[in-house]
């Protein structure tokens, strides 16, 4: 049998992918560990520093296996392939849309063209999975390069998506995360959608726990919210993208939503489930962001009930139209902005933990070990241990919440 490693960086959809990859190697003889013969990298290209990650993981790589042979996938190698290809030890290069060519490849076939779209989905630890559901994004927003990479939105079909999550429900896994570039953008062009997919989950009773990924706040609809705070089975936990709470900003970033308007949403969230986990996106020294532009930001996210903060801090893109801006702002000034946002944000959790203290709330025990203690995720979204008890798991237990820590 011939050997191969995946190594994945990025978000969960680049997960459920490199599953799918190892998936249908092994499914053609190739085995996953040992000395590898070829390594795979699935790449991103989200910010700047998710390129140098990969940049040192695939250098790191060759240096420690100098006679594999290295294959990039995934959206640095569809935005710089030339660049890629130069890299030592590799030997192929795919992009986005065709990063399953991978094994007819490896399998020295005829690579066939690639499809509009191919589902993927991971069950490789057992408790919980990633499911993609939807690909590709039509926003265009000027600080972004994943619509370059991924392409036109599209999407799975609910008897597809229903038929997934029935496999890896038979494949013991009690938690699955609809993912994608663009979740909230399911079933555009069809007469589908993200609210009549939760439904037909629902409906379907297929799996205990149904997770729903970043939805843009224009898609989040008020519907899909109560649906949401009406059925256990819809974890109450929200990954909202704001990126600036200057309406100005979201101007200059081409977002499709006001302030306001995203303020709206996490007020509902919280009217209707006051326990429920709420988590924004924010970017931080956008080219033409003033001090009082930030500091409306800051303001706007101090007075939102979210519950922690994703902060990235902004950096150029090549091929945005961000990139071309005037007034960029300085590395000094973006990292004070961040290293604000980051202290925000950990009150913020702070006080949502502390909230939450004394509830016995529903976890899902996986096998991770942490001084002797197993890990797990209430409904909500809080990183919860108990003691070892090997019977426990990828058990759903009720479990009472004692203490909560942050780390900053």
């Amino acid at each position: 049998m011939r050997n191969f490693q995946i190594h994945t960086l990025g978000c969960k959809l680049n997960f459920s992918e490199s599953a799918a990859i190892a998936a249908k190697l092994v499914e053609n003889g190739w085995n996953q560990g040992g000395i590898p013969e070829v390594i795979i990298i699935n790449s991103c290209a989200v910010t700047s520093s998710a390129e140098k990650k990969t940049r040192n993981l695939a250098s790191k790589l060759h240096r420690d296996n100098p006679l594999a042979s290295l294959v990039v996938v995934g959206c640095y190698s569809a935005l710089k392939p030339d660049l890629l290809e130069r890299w030592s030890g590799v030997i192929k290069v795919f992009g986005s849309s065709n990063k399953m060519a991978v094994v007819d490849y490896l399998m020295q076939r005829d690579m066939q063209p690639a499809p509009n779209y191919f589902d993927s989905y991971s069950i490789h630890d057992r408790t919980r999975s990633f499911l993609k559901i939807q690909d590709g994004c039509n926003n265009h927003c000027t600080y972004c390069t994943v619509w370059i990479a991924r392409g036109k939105s599209r999407s799975d079909t609910i008897e597809n998506v229903l038929n997934n999550i029935k496999k890896i429900h038979e494949a013991g896994v009690h938690e699955v995360n609809l993912t994608g570039v663009n979740v909230g953008d399911f079933g555009r062009g069809t007469d589908e959608n993200l609210l009549k997919l939760l439904k037909a989950i629902v409906k379907q009773n297929l799996m205990e726990r149904v997770r729903i990924s970043s939805v843009e706040p224009d898609l989040l609809s008020d519907d899909i919210i109560k649906l949401v705070a009406k059925n256990p089975m819809l974890m109450p936990h929200f990954h909202i993208p704001l990126q600036s709470g200057c309406d100005r900003i979201l101007g200059l970033m081409r977002r499709r939503y006001k302030a306001e308007d995203y303020a709206a949403k996490v007020k509902l969230i919280k009217k209707l489930m006051p326990d429920a986990c709420v988590a924004c996106d924010v970017i931080t020294g956008f080219p033409g962001e003033t001090d009082e532009d930030f500091e409306e930001t800051y303001r706007f996210l101090e007075s939102l009930p979210i519950s922690y903060m994703h902060v990235f801090t902004y950096s150029r893109r090549p091929r945005t139209s961000a990139n071309m801006m005037e007034d960029q702002v300085s590395d000094e000034v973006k990292s004070e902005r961040t290293d604000r946002l980051l202290e925000l944000s950990h009150a913020k959790k702070t006080a949502f933990y502390q909230q939450c203290e004394g509830q016995e709330r529903p976890v899902l025990v996986e096998a991770e070990l942490v001084e002797d203690h197993l890990c797990g995720f209430t409904d909500n979204y809080i990183r919860v241990s108990i003691p070892y008890d090997e019977s426990l798991v990828n058990t759903i237990q009720k479990v009472t919440i004692e203490q909560c820590r942050t780390i900053l």
